[in-house]
């Protein structure tokens, strides 16, 4: 299948040239104005844009900043007929990846595209090794985590998909709109993953005790969520994953905190807990509820949302709660 190229010029003629050049190689849409490029952009993504400087209404300084700040991820190659080391700076400080001057000879501009994206699609395909690695880091980390918590078998793939369907839902009915429209819900998930990371520094007599836990003992169970924060701090010290690493800091840390207040490490109360914790907090204890543990028997899934929505507005967030209440077939078809 053809690639998409945008050309973007108020100037029929360089438009013309331009699908000229182009149309034996790609799928050529040419647009005469920054405007126009935008409207196009809602319906369709190109895999490179040929972007005029000098346009009347939005310059291309003006439109490659607007697209940026919309994280439209497409490399973009400035067309202009007055290129000065000013210019050049400028865009390439906004991140223009090339120049190309007008009037353009058809073969440089064919064979400057073409080395662009084929450049592009191995940045991307070295990107998406570095993420499937990471991920399989994260996720090798995570069991090695739960494989000393002999009754939690399962666990962490079990709440990454309880957590899926509660994202989607929040999403799909506009609760918390604000807080989940700024995550990338992939790393949101996969960050979710390393909540009980701080349990590495638990003592297996206490975390796998089959009677209940002394007051001393708990105690020190409830070290684990600063303890996961600590051990995530330490990876974040290392690496230039903000956002991952910032997500699963909150999971690990807020976790146990209670809409009331009443919860630990810090005691914070509605919304002063991050959205991680409130929707983990669901999540952590309805898979607990419905799982066998060495101390209990497995509620059922009838009961477990019973006893959470009983305790809405009490330890659970009611929105989030809600929303529970309405996806739990969903959750009940993960434990089958």
């Amino acid at each position: 299948m053809k690639k998409t190229i945008f050309v973007v010029d108020d100037n029929d003629t360089n438009l013309a040239a331009a699908r000229e050049a182009l149309k034996d190689y790609y799928r050529v849409m040419t647009l005469p104005s920054a405007i126009k490029m935008f409207a196009m952009l809602n319906k369709l993504t190109p895999d490179l844009i040929l972007l005029d400087i000098e346009m009347p209404e939005m310059d291309g300084f003006e439109a490659l900043s607007l697209l940026k700040k919309n994280e439209v991820d497409v490399p973009v190659v400035f067309l202009t007929s007055l290129l000065d080391v000013d210019a050049e700076v400028k865009g390439f400080q906004l991140g223009v990846i090339d120049f190309v001057t007008k009037p353009f000879s058809a073969p440089v501009l064919v064979n400057r595209i073409k080395t662009h994206l084929e450049i592009d699609e191995l940045i991307r395909e070295r990107t998406a090794q570095l993420i499937n690695l990471q991920n399989a880091i994260i996720f090798g980390f995570a069991d090695l985590v739960e494989s000393r918590d002999e009754g939690t078998g399962g666990h962490i793939d079990r709440t990454s998909k309880y957590m899926r369907i509660l994202f989607d839902a929040l999403a799909e009915r506009g609760i918390y709109a604000d807080e989940i429209a700024g995550q990338n819900k992939e790393l949101f998930i996969s960050s979710a993953r390393l909540h009980d990371v701080g349990k590495i520094v638990i003592s297996d007599l206490i975390l796998n005790k089959p009677g209940k836990l002394t007051d001393e003992e708990f105690a020190v169970m409830k070290t684990h969520a600063v303890a996961g924060e600590h051990a995530i701090d330490q990876i974040a010290s290392r690496t230039d994953d903000v956002e991952f690493l910032l997500n699963a800091r909150l999971f690990a840390g807020s976790h146990h905190e209670r809409w009331d207040g009443r919860g630990y490490p810090r005691g914070l109360s509605g919304t002063e807990s991050p959205l991680q914790g409130r929707l983990m907090s669901v999540v952590d204890v309805y898979d607990a509820l419905v799982s066998e543990r060495p101390y209990k028997k497995p509620f059922t899934p009838d009961e477990a949302v019973r006893m959470i929505m009983e305790n809405a507005g009490s330890q659970f967030d009611p929105l989030i709660a809600g929303v529970f209440f309405e996806v739990r077939a969903q959750f009940e078809a993960v434990i089958r």
